[in-house]
């Protein structure tokens, strides 16, 4: 699934993505590129698995890049 980073905590590791009109959390140990850190607004793909309590959370992010 595609989507846009829209918001990230870089001292907790936290973030969210929203695509297709659903917002996705994350933490930074799901970014498949071995940082920790990604920014606001960038393009990427990732999967979703349940989190619990019927939500759903992003997992195995890959930043896109703009040609």
């Amino acid at each position: 699934m595609d989507g846009v980073v829209t918001g990230f905590d870089e001292p907790r590791g936290l973030g969210a993505i929203e695509a297709e009109g659903t917002t996705y959390p994350f933490h930074c140990t799901a970014l498949l590129d071995g940082t920790r850190t990604v920014d606001v607004g960038a393009p990427v793909r990732f999967e979703v698995r349940p989190a619990g309590m019927g939500r759903w959370e992003a997992t195995r992010i890959e930043t896109l890049t703009t040609p």
